[in-house]
């Protein structure tokens, strides 16, 4: 049989992609505006998005559709519960940024710790030229070599910024989930990462469980002195509660790859955000050239194992 495939949203995957061993039509789009998801997708028995959502309105809509083949490791664009109904098989992608994600995540660790920003700002004000010696000390400057990083979420991205902050000789601590009674070996409260961390990085998806999972309170529980990496998702975190926090030094700092809505098109008050403690970069953590292209192989390696016949990565 003649599987019709259709990509919503080519654009946003830069990499070189082989076509399925199997026959099929491919149809691609740079990106798909959601009110003409349904109808780019009317004879697709195979569809790939990225970011486009896949909403039960499209679902009920599209008859032929057999499988979502989500270009990305986070699924929350689709609904699950609409595929199981009408027995839509949903795979997603995992492992291919293992190594590009905890790279992203020592970058803005490295750069609050050391305090690049405000070192960059007082050369470009001269201030080296004016010193009285050969360098300056007007912004700390902090090792992460001795301190400790808490992770919230440990899959295989939590475990590759774990394998590199050992690598810098930092002690880690993996927490257990928000409000769980018991806890696994291996893990830690998660009230006690928060208060224990100097630096907490979260690996979490977004779902109804862990939106605003970093609110006001947890906020309150963290050292003054720790920073808060966040390239997971951007509803994990209360964004208002964030930008207290920073402006009244609640903590040191927070290096961030994503915001709660994206792209933020009506703006963001985090975009307007200039404080020499806070790092954002426009969800690119997972982008690396590499990366992407191990992207691109598993989701046609994920696509030939459906027609096979094999339940590969598959979320439903």
């Amino acid at each position: 049989m003649k599987e019709y495939v259709v990509f919503l949203d080519r654009a946003t995957l830069i990499a070189d992609l082989r076509f399925p061993e199997f026959d099929h039509t491919w149809v691609e789009h740079p990106e798909i505006p959601p009110e003409e998801t349904a109808e780019a997708l009317r004879r697709a028995s195979i569809a790939i998005t990225n970011k486009v959502p896949i909403t039960r309105v499209v679902i009920e809509s599209c008859h032929k559709l057999k499988l979502i083949a989500v270009a990305a490791t986070g699924v929350n664009n689709v609904d699950l519960d609409a595929c199981r109904e009408h027995g839509i098989a949903v795979c997603n992608i995992r492992g291919y940024a293992e190594h590009a994600v905890p790279e992203h995540v020592f970058m803005l660790l490295l750069a609050l710790r050391r305090n690049l920003l405000a070192w960059r700002t007082s050369l470009r004000q001269g201030a080296w030229g004016q010193a009285a010696q050969f360098c300056l000390f007007d912004h700390e400057i902090h090792d992460l070599a001795g301190s400790t990083l808490g992770l919230i979420g440990y899959g295989n991205v939590g475990e590759g910024v774990a394998r590199l902050a050992r690598a810098f000789a930092m002690e880690v601590l993996i927490a257990e989930h928000k409000g769980a009674t018991t806890i696994r070996p291996g893990h830690t409260a998660f009230d006690e990462v928060l208060a224990r961390a100097d630096q907490i990085s979260l690996h979490v998806p977004l779902t109804d469980a862990t939106r605003d999972l970093i609110g006001a309170r947890e906020f309150g529980l963290m050292k003054k002195n720790a920073v808060l990496i966040n390239t997971a998702r951007g509803g994990v975190v209360n964004e208002a509660s964030l930008l207290s926090a920073l402006k009244t030094r609640r903590i040191a700092g927070a290096g961030f790859d994503v915001l709660s809505t994206e792209p933020p098109r009506e703006g963001n008050p985090l975009l307007d955000l200039d404080l020499p403690n806070f790092l954002l970069t426009p969800h690119v953590a997972w982008s690396s050239r590499e990366a992407m292209q191990g992207l691109g192989d598993q989701l046609i390696d994920n696509i030939e194992a459906f027609v096979r016949g094999e339940a590969r990565n598959r979320v439903v």
